[in-house]
Order: C-alpha cells, then sequence, then structure tokens
C-alpha cells in the first residue's frame, strides 16, 4: 500500500496526531490516544489498533498486555487533518486501564468529578505482572 496517505495528515511539531477510539456499534468514545506515522500505518495495515504511547516513548499495540485488542471497522480523519477517528470493535468489552468500558467515566456534578461507570474487571487482574 502506497504511503502517500500519510502525507495528508497535519502531524504535531513532535510529528503526533491525536487518535480518538469509538465504538463501531454505539457510538460511545472509548479513548483517546496518540498516534504518529508508523502508528497509524500499522493500524491500517493490521486492522488493529496501534498507539504510540508518549510516557513509554515507544509504540503501543492495545490491547498487548491485557488482551482488549481493538479491531479497526474504519479509519476517519476530521476537517483539519489533524484528529484521527477510529471506528472500533472494542475486544472484552474493557477500553480502560481502568477496567471500564471506556476512559470518560467521570462526570462533572455539582462541581465535583464522579466516577459513574463501574469497574467492569480489576486492574490486577487484568495485567498480571
Amino acid at each position: 500500500m502506497s504511503e502517500i496517505w500519510l502525507n495528508k495528515v497535519n502531524w504535531s511539531e513532535d510529528g503526533l496526531v491525536p487518535a480518538i477510539a469509538q465504538d463501531a456499534a454505539s457510538g460511545r468514545v472509548l479513548m483517546v490516544a496518540w498516534m504518529n506515522r508508523e502508528a497509524l500505518k500499522r493500524t491500517a495495515e493490521t486492522g488493529e489498533a496501534v498507539y504510540w504511547s508518549r510516557s513509554r516513548k515507544k509504540l503501543w499495540h492495545k490491547g498487548e498486555e491485557s488482551g482488549h485488542i481493538q479491531k479497526v471497522k474504519e479509519i476517519r480523519m476530521d476537517c483539519d487533518s489533524d484528529v484521527i477517528l477510529l471506528q472500533v470493535e472494542q475486544q472484552g468489552g474493557i477500553a480502560c486501564h481502568t477496567g471500564r468500558e471506556s476512559c470518560f467515566y467521570s462526570k462533572l456534578e455539582q462541581g465535583e468529578w464522579m466516577a459513574v461507570d463501574a469497574v467492569l474487571k480489576s486492574p490486577d487482574e487484568i495485567y498480571r505482572r
């Protein structure tokens, strides 16, 4: 596959672009991560989400440790070419490292952040070290 399409992305100065993972069936936003050129290329080639871990400074195949792989159904780019949207099928129903369906489990209620989504599986069970 030609890589010309990667040149259409408006990469940040540090070579990254934000990527939103959205459940393809429900439309719920599961998480936001970062991609570099190689992560986006591998995602397109493999059909599974690959991100760039800014903290670990390396590629991160979503689910490599937890088993909660994201099967990519569609890749879109916004009108400014600076955000990627992945429509995914979330394996295991858990996208967040906290064991929740979505990383967006905190809701602002009366001036306080409240966790409103249940933990589906303890992180201790997900990440056995």
